[in-house]
């Protein structure tokens, strides 16, 4: 049936209130207006932050809503203006854009685009996609939402991939693996030879050790508090594992007597404020760069003892990665399908989409890296 043009009417999974579960629900999507494209999703991941926005934890969050940032898909129509990519193209969605042209994209320095929707409390009213159940107005995560059988995208939120990708993989390039893998190559700028402590081993953290192995470094510690997750870091480059549950004494002392002084880098990649200064803590304290890769809930605070700045250390913070979406999200995928590097030990679980809240279970009991939601 010819879609183009037209409402379409497919499944999406709604957050109707807080700390309420998934409901599978028919949405209607519009057609795309100018600078616009709508896409068919194949394959979306479950990502840490998807939780987060469930509980209200992240600001700026209005429901009902449909989550997901982080997937794959195939380009069904394409709006008014809209140049390099027609009905049938793969594509990625970003969460974080790229313009081209706003003051963040000319800098080589950041990744930011005036396009992001984070720190926004809203979006310009030309700019806000309409997508309708029951009657009512339906607000969507990053300006994405691919919880949803089809979604809209702003020419400058998504990217073009190679059309052997298979789509169930390298939608994980839409979040985790470039978050992870970008922290230790781009932001931190791993050195060969180097020492490196990762806390947290979901599909980021795993990434991040992918990330290290790949620069060079000579000794790469996972930190978790699931020993399950030790074998597949070992499997992935890490060195060694270590449980903060194992120790009497804070974990960022171990961390310092393991590598004479603290390590060169450091990554957050859970979420948690405690774990953020316990990272920087590890660092050493002449020369350690730390990089915050999780994202804490809005409402938490960092505190910290200056003095650990003041000798030399370094705190940065890791969005996507560091990746200028649209110029490099292609090329990931190109380096994946030439086995660069493999994103099938990031994938724990796959699931039909109906079975959403199934996969946030298997977050949260921790027994997941990534779970794959297929439609």
């Amino acid at each position: 049936m010819e879609t183009k043009g037209k409402v379409i009417k497919c499944k999406a999974a709604i957050i109707w209130e807080t700390g309420k579960p998934f409901s599978i629900e028919e949405v209607e999507v519009p057609a795309p207006r100018a600078h616009e494209i709508r896409v068919k999703i194949v394959a979306t991941g479950i990502c840490r932050s998807d939780e987060h926005v469930i509980h209200g934890l992240l600001s700026g969050s209005e429901f009902p809503i449909i989550l997901g940032h982080e997937a794959a898909g195939i380009v069904e129509s394409v709006g008014e203006g809209v140049t390099g990519v027609k009905p049938g193209d793969k594509v990625i969605p970003l969460f974080m854009p790229q313009c081209g042209k706003c003051v963040y994209c000319r800098n080589p320095n950041t990744n930011m685009c005036v396009n992001c929707s984070i720190g926004k409390s809203e979006e310009p009213k030309d700019r806000i996609v309409t997508f309708m159940c029951k009657g009512k107005q339906i607000h969507r995560m990053s300006n994405i939402s691919t919880f949803s059988e089809y979604t809209i995208l702003h020419e400058s939120a998504f990217a073009k991939i190679d059309a052997k990708a298979p789509l169930d993989r390298v939608c994980l390039i839409g979040c985790a693996f470039s978050t992870g893998y970008g922290s230790a190559v781009n932001t931190a700028k791993v050195q060969p030879g180097s020492t490196c402590a990762v806390f947290g081993l979901g599909g980021v953290g795993l990434s991040v050790i992918i990330g290290c192995k790949v620069a060079g470094a000579a000794q790469i510690i996972a930190v978790d508090l699931n020993k399950t997750k030790f074998a597949k870091a070992k499997e992935l480059g890490a060195t060694d594992c270590i449980s903060p549950h194992d120790y009497d004494k804070p974990i960022h002392e171990v961390l310092t007597e393991m590598t004479n002084g603290g390590v060169d880098y450091s990554f957050e990649c859970i979420g948690r404020t405690d774990s953020m200064v316990g990272a920087l803590q590890s660092s050493n304290f002449g020369f350690g760069t730390t990089v915050i890769v999780g994202v804490a809930p809005s409402t938490d605070k960092m505190a910290i003892d200056p003095m650990l700045m003041l000798t030399g250390r370094t705190l940065k913070g890791a969005f996507f990665g560091g990746w200028k979406s649209k110029d490099w999200i292609p090329k990931l995928v190109s380096d994946s399908i030439a086995k660069k590097f493999s994103l099938d030990e990031l994938v724990t679980h796959t699931l039909p989409f109906e079975k959403i809240n199934e996969g946030f279970e298997l977050l949260r009991a921790g027994k997941s890296i990534r779970t794959i939601l297929t439609f």
